[in-house]
């Protein structure tokens, strides 16, 4: 009866040891973009290299990106890249996180309802002048592919090709 019971619990321990698993949270949790305030985890893009490798730790490169652009931060996870001396960041369309205004993929006709009309407007994007500086929607098809955002005037702004 005990051999039996040590073995049961041999068993039981065993299956558990074989079934956990070793997995890694990320050290920034879920990427929230406000649009209307023009931060990232309420970090603007114009804050110093430091302050964005101490609050934002998992990006996957950091870079120079060429004489041009300067130093990038990407994540690469999450489809965001930190243009440092820039001052801007870029969320791609295949973005992982929270937007407070869910642009991506809104038609560009119905956009008006959350930031009026834009201030530079081109075939296939749009540069609206917010409180913050300045935010510059890409378009596909008539919908949101690309956000950028900046505390930099449409006048200041220089985004990376």
């Amino acid at each position: 009866m005990t051999k039996t019971i040590i073995t049961l619990l041999a068993f039981i321990f065993l299956t558990k040891i074989t079934s956990a698993q070793l997995t890694a949270k990320s050290a920034c949790g879920l990427f929230t973009i406000d649009v209307l305030n023009g931060t990232l985890n309420n970090i603007k893009p114009n804050v110093n290299e430091q302050e964005f490798r101490e609050q934002l730790p998992c990006y996957t490169i950091s870079q120079q990106t060429d004489s041009t652009c300067g130093r990038a931060l990407f994540y690469k996870d999450r489809d965001v890249i930190v243009y440092l001396q820039r001052k801007y960041i870029e969320v791609g369309p295949a973005f992982k996180g929270k937007l407070s205004i869910p642009l991506m993929g809104a038609l560009r006709d119905g956009l008006f309802k959350w930031l009026g009309n834009p201030k530079i407007k081109d075939t296939d994007w749009d540069a609206f002048q917010t409180q913050y500086g300045t935010l510059v929607l890409h378009y596909e098809k008539g919908k949101v592919r690309v956000i950028q955002f900046s505390t930099q005037t449409t006048e200041q702004l220089s985004l990376c090709q």
